[in-house]
């Protein structure tokens, strides 16, 4: 029983901690800074004109720093898209490492794409279906079948996202945006130490995610097994 115990407790500490840890380190780089000579959009448009992808527009989010690659946009929050901070700087130069992933159609980033559109059909008919199956198994015992199945493929597919996406997201900020940073010099060295740590907390960010969707896979997994 305790072994059990300290398990849950460490999956526990894994979900949790890199959470705080992440917004431990945005929050302590977000001051305003009065010696950039930008803010995170800023350098989001001097990336892009310096790579020469035009095509991709820098716009405001409430939903979180993102690139959206079927609008071609690299998304900000507006505290990081208007202001003079670190961490505003070095996050836009990670979202344009998706946008040059994209540009380059770099393979892993365009199957977590496809991996993404497929997820969000599954994980939005799933609920749906389990919902109705009390009906559907009044007009045809089989359909029972079909919305377990259709929930296994959610449960599957979500892990596999998560999966996918963690090495797109380390590509992002240490194979992308680092050696924009360091060739560039926009950064002193002090600096530099700090925009590694937010590269990694950037890079991390979906970890919690991978773990709760490996979970519940493996809860649904004895489910069946019983």
């Amino acid at each position: 029983m305790l072994p059990a115990i300290l398990a849950v407790l460490l999956l526990l500490g894994l979900m949790i901690l890199p959470q705080f840890w992440i917004k431990y380190v945005l929050n302590r780089h977000s001051r305003e800074r009065s010696d950039f000579p930008g803010t995170g959009g800023d350098m989001a448009r001097h990336l892009l004109g310096l790579l020469d992808i035009p095509d991709v527009k820098v716009e405001v989010t409430d939903m979180g720093d993102h690139y959206d690659p079927s609008s071609k946009a690299v998304r900000l929050t507006e505290d990081k898209l208007d202001g003079r901070t670190l961490t505003g700087v070095v996050v836009a130069a990670h979202e344009v490492g998706h946008a040059i992933q994209h540009h380059q159609r770099e393979s892993m980033f365009g199957l977590r794409s496809g991996l993404g559109v497929v997820t969000t059909i599954f994980s939005r008919a799933a609920p749906m279906l389990l919902v109705a199956t009390p009906l559907l198994v009044w007009l045809n015992p089989a359909f029972s079948r079909w919305a377990l199945i259709a929930a296994v493929v959610s449960m599957v597919l979500s892990v596999l996202l998560n999966l996918v996406t963690l090495p797109v997201e380390w590509d992002a900020s240490f194979g992308k945006a680092l050696p924009l940073l360091e060739n560039g010099r926009y950064l002193d060295d002090k600096d530099m130490r700090a925009a590694r740590q937010i590269l990694m907390a950037a890079a991390l960010t979906y970890v919690a995610g991978s773990l709760a969707s490996l979970v519940n896979l493996g809860v649904l997994a004895r489910v069946l097994r019983r």
